[in-house]
């Protein structure tokens, strides 16, 4: 029994140690090239990367950016992987953001008269529930129809953005109309700050209970087990007596939920009223933390730190060293390019190829 438990205890760590190396690998080599581009402009990468740093982590305010930057690349992190581990590619998660934030400014405005110890969790399970059925819609129309998930969540991400634009600038527009957004949400509805003299509020705490329910529900529950079978290989899970269109539905509403949270804190935590810009991309950034995290948990963790310290930090690399703040982008690319390409390369799927196209 020990010596069991002993291979099984290296096993993780061999696996573990090759889930990490690839990401890690990713990030260096894109901080290579990125220094290598910083220079050719004429600017020390020593300089840039430095006063990327100190963005990001030189004092009690950068690092609480840093963080509320990574509060929905938490969120939306999990929107993706939620639905790739159940075999599906959800690109929603910005429309999904932004229905849920339509859901929780209703109930944060128009919920009147309620203390906060109520208000405040209805209005989030409201951003959840709008974010979920967004989700649910495309993967009703791919068990009923067998509409692609890319496709459709895709096309609901203009639905909901220029949905939330109609609104803010016509029916929910705060009087006298002078800007496109809706009136504040009420003080009960708002998410406290909790450290002070910064931005950040009680959304990281929610955040990491996402991860940890992300954690226990995927690798700790019967239904878990069925979603990861299913995305594994849908027609074993059919033969096994498991339902893959039930469980579709289910994990995407549940991932929808997700990127609703990612909108609903956003909304409470730091704008407090809807706008018509109220994601710069959190969604299509976090489908990259998800592949930089390798789709686990820890790793949507830290992935999601790294994009919230390049989003902070850029903006103090622009100003101290004159990099263009375009170059986070380019970081974010690479990253993402080369953690792709490790997977491709990788022992497994070069089996997997050799194997599909009859190679010994």
């Amino acid at each position: 029994m020990n010596e069991n438990l002993k291979q099984n205890s290296i096993n993780f760590l061999i696996k573990s140690y090759k889930n990490a190396i690839i990401p890690i690998v990713s990030i260096i080599l894109s901080l290579l090239i990125s220094g290598i581009i910083i220079y050719m402009l004429g600017i020390s990468p020593s300089l840039a990367f430095n006063s990327l740093l100190q963005g990001a982590l030189g004092s009690k305010n950068a690092i609480a950016e840093t963080l509320v930057k990574a509060i929905p690349l938490i969120f939306t992190g999990l929107c993706f992987a939620l639905a790739f581990r159940c075999g599906l590619i959800n690109i929603g998660a910005e429309g999904q953001l932004y229905m849920g934030a339509f859901f929780a400014v209703v109930s944060g405005i128009y919920l009147q008269g309620v203390h906060m110890l109520i208000h405040l969790p209805v209005t989030l399970i409201a951003g959840f529930v709008g974010g979920g059925l967004w989700g649910l819609l495309a993967g009703w129309l791919k068990v009923r129809f067998g509409a692609n998930e890319i496709i459709t969540t895709v096309m609901f991400n203009y639905v909901a953005i220029y949905w939330v634009s109609y609104l803010v600038s016509g029916p929910l527009k705060e009087p006298p109309g002078s800007f496109p957004h809706t009136a504040s949400v009420a003080l009960t509805a708002q998410l406290p700050r909790i450290l002070e003299g910064t931005r950040l509020h009680l959304g990281i705490t929610i955040a990491l209970l996402a991860i940890l329910f992300y954690y226990i529900f995927l690798w700790r529950t019967s239904r878990g087990y069925e979603v990861r079978v299913v995305g594994q290989n849908p027609h074993a899970a059919s033969y096994a007596g498991m339902k893959p269109e039930v469980n579709i539905i289910l994990i995407m509403f549940i991932a929808g939920g997700m990127g609703g949270l990612a909108g609903s804190n956003e909304l409470l935590g730091i704008q407090k009223r809807l706008i018509e810009s109220l994601s710069p991309g959190y969604g299509f950034d976090g489908i990259a933390v998800a592949l930089l995290g390798m789709n686990t948990p820890i790793g949507i963790l830290f992935g999601a730190l790294l994009f919230g310290m390049l989003r902070s930090g850029g903006n103090m690399m622009q100003m101290a060293a004159g990099v263009p703040v375009a170059i986070i982008y380019v970081v974010q690319a690479l990253v993402i390019i080369f953690v792709v390409a490790g997977q491709m390369i990788s022992p497994d799927n070069r089996k997997k190829a050799r194997k599909y196209f009859g190679l010994k």
